[in-house]
């Protein structure tokens, strides 16, 4: 998915991105949610999952880019994720994996161990 929302990763401001799956997973489109400051965006369910219920995506992935550079997941970001993946349960609509990105590299919280918990509740 990285190669797809690269471009995203040189801007001065947060974008925070929803990809939205098919039940193959196979990308069905790629959404911008909110546009926010240097260090912050404001999220919300309603917001992240209106395109993917009117596309009928099985599952979603959550990108944002860090303008800093600095691709660690702050504490902000844990707990955007895990009230994406609550939303998303009681929608029937699964978090795959929440991607914090630049224009040269990311990091996966799926990767890093942060949704395991998340995803077994």
């Amino acid at each position: 998915v990285f190669p797809l929302i690269r471009h995203y990763g040189d801007r001065e401001q947060e974008h925070f991105l929803t990809v939205l799956l098919n039940g193959a997973h196979e990308v069905i489109s790629i959404k911008v949610i909110t546009v926010g400051l240097l260090n912050k965006t404001l999220v919300h369910p309603r917001e992240v999952f209106s395109d993917a219920i009117r596309d009928r995506a099985c599952a979603l992935i959550l990108a944002h880019n860090h303008p800093s550079g600095n691709l660690e997941p702050s504490s902000d970001d844990r707990m955007v994720t895990s009230e994406m993946v609550s939303a998303g349960r009681i929608l029937g609509i699964r978090i795959l994996d929440h991607l914090i990105f630049s224009s040269d590299s990311f990091s996966s919280m799926l990767e890093q161990g942060f949704m395991t918990d998340l995803n077994q509740a």
